[in-house]
């Protein structure tokens, strides 16, 4: 079989590539090892995970607010095993979902494992059956990332997991010990914390969410808190060990003190690694670099003229809509047009709640490159629609060009945070000025007038509600 285009790997990135490709006219194949479509993102990653945080969160309100709004009801279980149903459905209508378009835009599937013959042709290796094989004008690899591990902790995927087998358990963690209080980790000791874990945060770096702007990881510190999280900041994990039902986890606090934390499970959260393993890139003529990502150009072409890569493989934040834009990019680059992509405009979410959201340049980038710049902020306790909703902890954080207002960053913690950063991301794609938000009329009540407010504060330091 001869293909236009074949991409490999059916994750965001991969799939949206396909879809693209099959629109502007290419003959197109996707290859995908596992039996379903969507990659990571959709099968044990953004979906499910958003499923569990959405039905923990139903009832943590419940047990601790439903009293408060006027709703009187008998004392709420977790039915654990009906939670873990509801996620596994909401995956599979997704998935489904990415089966139809493949019919819609009439896109060869294949199911196998995809791997180089050489730089046209690929070698698909189905579970049950013969190889076979397809030979194709380009290639794009979009073959995306696995959960990584350190060099001293073997992941048994029983008492020491990953965020997949975190999105499976049995039953509730009695203390789950998080390594990493990146995103996966705060957003999953988040799930098990409201549904009644004891939940211990270990972080290596001296903040939690550490790539994204201070205030931000301050706050969600405050709230972690509030909702029984305990965060270590500024521990480094010497040790985990698996004795049975128990799992010991030894670290160095910054004295240098050794500390040891008893729990029944460990999720290891400390970020993930490229997947090429089997692609055989070298018969392609390609190779990865020391953190296992393949080189591509500012075009997401590799250094073989024929295949380019997008998503969790190449360079840049591991994020699903970020490898969406590549692999959009590319597609229409094959069809001779000239896309862009803003890197610094690709927004940032964690989904806790309340969510955090940023997009553009955090404070510190701006001090460490010495930038003038103006601040203005405005918290959600000051809303009326926050105090409605009783959603009044977190802020709205905006940095301004102190010479010509121009928004060079946006920081929410909040409800709706991961909604509302596309205000932000709009508004710096058009190189807006704060005044410029300031001006647009919000509706009231909503969460979005502290956007306006927050602008107001970095304009003329003049916000009306506080």
């Amino acid at each position: 079989m001869q293909y236009d285009v074949t991409v490999i790997g059916s994750g965001p990135g991969g799939y949206v590539a396909a879809i693209r490709c099959a629109q502007l006219g290419f003959k197109t194949a996707l290859i995908e090892k596992y039996s379903t479509l969507g990659g990571t993102c959709l099968n044990v990653g953004c979906i499910p995970s958003k499923a569990l945080l959405d039905s923990s969160e139903h009832y943590y309100n419940a047990v601790n607010h439903f009293t408060e709004h006027g709703i009187d009801i008998a004392k709420p279980k977790v039915n654990f095993k009906q939670m873990i149903e509801r996620k596994a459905s909401v995956v599979k209508q997704t998935c489904d979902g990415i089966d139809y378009l493949m019919k819609k835009n009439k896109i060869d599937v294949h199911h196998g494992f995809g791997s180089f013959v050489d730089k046209n042709t690929i070698k698909i290796t189905p579970d049950k059956g013969d190889a076979t094989q397809i030979t194709t004008d380009k290639v794009i690899i979009a073959t995306g990332s696995k959960p990584s591990s350190l060099p001293f902790a073997k992941i048994d995927k029983k008492r020491i997991i990953t965020s997949t087998e975190a999105l499976e358990l049995k039953e509730i963690p009695k203390h789950l010990i998080v390594i990493g209080g990146g995103v996966i980790g705060m957003e999953l000791g988040s799930v098990y914390a409201r549904i009644g874990s004891q939940v211990t945060v270990v972080e290596y770096m001296d903040k939690i969410i550490p790539t994204m702007d201070g205030t931000m990881a301050k706050e969600l510190t405050k709230v972690a808190k509030k909702q029984g999280i305990d965060c270590k900041v500024s521990h480094k994990v010497t040790a985990i060990e698996n004795k049975g039902k128990e799992v010991i986890v030894k670290a160095e606090n910054k004295k240098g003190e050794q500390v040891e934390i008893k729990g029944d499970y460990c999720l290891v959260a400390i970020g993930r690694r490229p997947y090429t393993d089997g692609l055989n890139l070298e018969a392609a003529g390609l190779s990865t670099d020391e953190r296992g990502r393949i080189a591509v150009d500012d075009h997401l072409k590799t250094k073989v003229d024929n295949i380019y890569a997008i998503g969790d493989v190449v360079r840049g934040a591991m994020l699903a809509h970020k490898a969406e834009e590549e692999g959009t990019m590319v597609a229409e680059q094959l069809a001779g047009q000239k896309p862009h992509i803003n890197y610094k405009l690709i927004p940032g979410v964690v989904y806790t709640w309340p969510e955090v959201a940023s997009v553009g340049h955090t404070e510190e980038e701006l001090k460490e490159s010495g930038v003038a710049y103006k601040v203005g902020s405005f918290p959600f306790k000051a809303l009326g629609r926050a105090r409605a909703s009783m959603d009044v902890d977190g802020l709205v954080k905006v940095l301004a060009d102190k010479n010509t207002d121009e928004i060079l960053g946006m920081h929410i913690i909040g409800a709706r945070a991961a909604d509302m950063i596309a205000a932000g991301v709009t508004a710096m794609e058009y190189r807006a000025a704060a005044e410029d938000v300031s001006r647009m009329s919000h509706a009231h009540p909503t969460y979005m007038e502290a956007v306006k407010e927050a602008c107001l504060a970095a304009t003329e330091n003049r916000p009306i509600h506080i």
